[in-house]
């Protein structure tokens, strides 16, 4: 099973806890380019099989599993402005919360 994991500030996981946030987003870098996709295409890019999200680096940090429904082309369009993004960035689709752990949910 390949994993992604991603670590979150507080905001962003409560949001994706809640089912507000319906996907994740990396900035279109040289860092994220290298864990997200194969020979440099978003079309060729890196399937994983869940992505597990950690609030913080704790041992007892919130926990969550979630299902990974695929990388979309960075659109400038799409990004949303109000969760900190406006261009430049990797669209990681989010399926159902599998798991959580240590969380108030």
């Amino acid at each position: 099973m390949k994993v992604l994991h991603l670590t979150l500030k507080k905001k962003w996981f409560d949001m994706i806890l809640s089912g507000e946030k319906k996907e994740e987003y990396r900035e279109d870098k040289n860092y994220w380019r290298k864990r997200l996709l194969l020979r440099g295409e978003v079309a060729d890019g890196i399937w994983y099989n869940e992505i597990h999200f950690k609030n913080g680096y704790g041992k007892n940090a919130p926990f969550m599993r979630v299902e990974f429904l695929g990388l979309r082309p960075n659109y400038k369009a799409e990004a949303k402005k109000e969760w900190g993004y406006t261009d430049g960035v990797f669209i990681i689709r989010l399926g159902k919360i599998l798991e959580t752990r240590n969380c108030a949910r």
